[in-house]
């Protein structure tokens, strides 16, 4: 749910118009449009480079995950979790469209946990995952772009190391 969306609907339950405090923030967020629109176009173009350095950042961190009879062994399994790190970058870029972290709840953080202890996953490895695409998507932005993706990627870490 986007940050405008979610203005309207708190005036709609208080069965009023959005107050003068409320107008500003979506002022303000509008202003960012082009500025996340910019970040987002830069992440997906660099998506491959990101992943790749994420995924050598975690093989080098946990050597096992690789080994035999580590989740990601083989090349079947490695390319399994390339795909779900592709997946939780985009998730990122749609927290920071909708200028907030629930689309990334309600798209992926609710219910990952159950399913990676399910699988057999080490959610401690996934959080760990998510750091590796926080450092490597930071390596391709501008300083003050990344200032505005971390806490998003903060947030899954913190959701799946919880």
């Amino acid at each position: 749910m986007s940050l405008v969306t979610q203005i309207i609907l708190n005036a709609d339950d208080e069965l009023r118009y959005p107050t003068s405090g409320e107008l500003e923030t979506i002022k303000s967020f509008l202003k960012t449009g082009t500025t996340r629109i910019s970040i987002i176009s830069n992440i997906a173009q660099n998506e491959k480079k990101i992943i790749e350095q994420a995924s050598k950042k975690l093989w080098q961190k946990h050597p096992d995950y690789i080994s035999p009879g580590g989740n990601a062994y083989g090349a079947r399994q490695r390319s399994l979790c390339l795909r779900d790190y592709g997946w939780y970058l985009r998730l990122v870029t749609y927290g920071i469209l909708a200028g907030d972290q629930r689309p990334i709840e309600k798209i992926g953080i609710i219910g990952a946990r159950e399913m990676y202890n399910s699988l057999g996953v080490p959610v401690i490895g996934m959080a760990d995952a998510i750091t590796a695409l926080k450092d490597s998507t930071l390596a391709v932005l501008k300083e003050e772009e990344g200032e505005e993706v971390k806490p998003y990627f903060d947030y899954m870490i913190q959701a799946l190391a919880a």
